[in-house]
């Protein structure tokens, strides 16, 4: 019979406060560790082929937004949330490392069309905030305000903002606020106003105080009913605000997902965000674990027309014994901003182009069909292929083949079963049922990114990012003994 599950939204929660200043010169810490706790909630999924349908549509429409297709970057996370407080306020974001822009909905505030799109039980703190009687707007000279819209030179802004031409001219205009600016994505759009404050992060020893922060301030939006704290590579993300102030807290982040495998009874278990790194004999980690830890790195690829991805290359996928190389695409980014993949904390499903998807469909259906049967009714149901029954209570799958990605700078990560095969019951044919959780992203004729690493794949690794060297690295962790060391 149904069940219910939980549809899982990654949540970590780190207050804000207005209070004292820092400079790059503090003595904080080198590291720092946040909590990040997944929060549940009981929306309309009650069946296992429902909610995995609703991720793996909410996965494909995400992927449309790094093609050409849609003409700005940002686009929420569907998966984590992140809460802090503004001014007392508090309010939950959708973190997402594929964007580079911190936006909250604030008083008064429209969502049009957002009926169903979050469960107020997935997000503790869904806002909207009263900001804009605390907080000052940037002006319309600011270099936060050219890049809001899209580098657009302040002498433009300032005329659309009504400030005279003589002012325009000597430069004076910094008394005109920065115009509101819009966004649009795969399913929804914003319009959102830029502000300035002291934002804190109080963590173990000492809290961390940024002076001037910006962010955007949003009224009106469609489709769009909770902000996103961007952790991308543009300016205006949280990490490279940090960095301005803290280079050695800004520049290193990672964070380490513990595996859930939608399975409630495991996703109350916090996993850690690491600011910073620490050196310990002469090796550097991140954290202040004091194991050494062994690191996988690939170097990002420069985008010239999306600079704020943590694009990388993938040159192949391997199954069992069996090295399928990618296409050029997927190894390499073109003058044009088009080819790579991109690591993306805000997409669940790994998305492959189809011809490199339907290579590894084949050789994992050679390898493990002839035992099993496919269920072709849960492939419809759920949107993920190949899938698979077993027999009635038996979760043991025989002969799954391995899976490893290997990325430029000789890298290689060797997932765990649990991240790319997923088992569960099916009871309307009363058996198991089993699933590749890699997902067709189609041909890349429309440009863009060529791939997405998904968080589900990203579950046991420690994910690095090392703004300094250009650099992802992935490390296999057993996450929560890991937040259990950190704290």
């Amino acid at each position: 019979m149904d069940f219910t599950v939980f549809i899982l939204c990654f949540a970590f929660i780190f207050s804000v406060h207005f209070d004292g200043l820092i400079s790059s010169s503090s003595s904080a810490a080198a590291a720092a560790v946040i909590p990040l706790s997944h929060s549940i909630s009981v929306p309309h999924f009650n069946t296992t082929h429902h909610l995995l349908k609703a991720t793996t549509a909410r996965a494909a429409a995400r992927f449309l937004r790094y093609s050409n297709r849609v003409s700005l970057p940002l686009s929420p996370g569907s998966d984590y949330t992140l809460s802090f407080s503004v001014r007392n306020q508090t309010i939950s974001l959708y973190m997402d490392t594929g964007s580079d822009v911190v936006w909250i909905p604030c008083r008064p505030f429209r969502c049009i069309l957002c009926e169903g799109k979050y469960s107020p039980a997935a997000v503790a703190h869904p806002g909207p905030v009263n900001i804009s009687v605390v907080s000052s707007q940037s002006d319309c000279m600011s270099a936060a305000c050219s890049a809001a819209h899209s580098g657009k030179s302040s002498s433009d802004l300032c005329a659309i903002a009504k400030c005279p031409l003589e002012s325009i001219e000597m430069g004076e205009c910094g008394s005109f606020s920065c115009p509101p600016f819009y966004y649009a994505y795969g399913d929804g759009s914003f319009i959102a106003k830029l502000y300035e404050d002291t934002l804190s992060i109080p963590l173990s020893t000492p809290a961390l105080n940024l002076p001037n922060f910006t962010f955007g301030c949003a009224h009106s939006a469609l489709g769009e009913p909770i902000g996103v704290a961007g952790f991308g590579r543009g300016v205006l993300s949280l990490p490279a605000q940090l960095a301005a102030f803290l280079p050695e807290i800004g520049n290193y982040f990672s964070y380490c997902l513990i595996s859930h495998s939608f399975n409630e009874a495991r996703v109350r278990q916090p996993s850690p965000l690491i600011l910073g790194r620490s050196e310990r004999k002469g090796k550097i980690e991140f954290g202040e674990s004091a194991d050494v830890v062994s690191y996988s790195y690939t170097p990002l690829l420069d985008n010239p027309k999306h600079s704020y991805y943590y694009s990388v290359g993938l040159e192949a996928v391997t199954i069992g014994d069996r090295r399928i190389p990618a296409p050029s695409s997927l190894q390499r980014v073109d003058r044009r901003g088009n080819g790579g993949m991109v690591v993306d904390s805000g997409t669940t499903f790994t998305m492959l182009p189809s011809k490199l998807y339907k290579s590894i469909v084949g050789e994992f259906d050679r390898r493990f069909g002839t035992l099993y049967s496919r269920a072709t009714a849960v492939e419809e149901r759920t949107g993920l292929s190949p899938c698979y029954h077993n027999q009635a209570g038996d979760n043991q799958w025989r002969n799954l083949p391995k899976l490893a990605l290997h990325f430029g700078g000789n890298s290689t990560v060797a997932l765990p079963t649990r991240n790319y095969f997923y088992d569960f019951s099916d009871d309307d044919a009363h058996r198991r049922a089993g699933c590749l959780m890699l997902m067709d992203g189609g041909t890349s004729g429309d440009g863009g990114a060529a791939g997405l690493l998904g968080n589900y794949q990203q579950q046991g690794f420690e994910v690095v990012y090392d703004l300094q060297e250009k650099r992802v690295g992935f490390a296999r962790r057993k996450c929560a003994s890991l937040w259990d060391k950190l704290n």
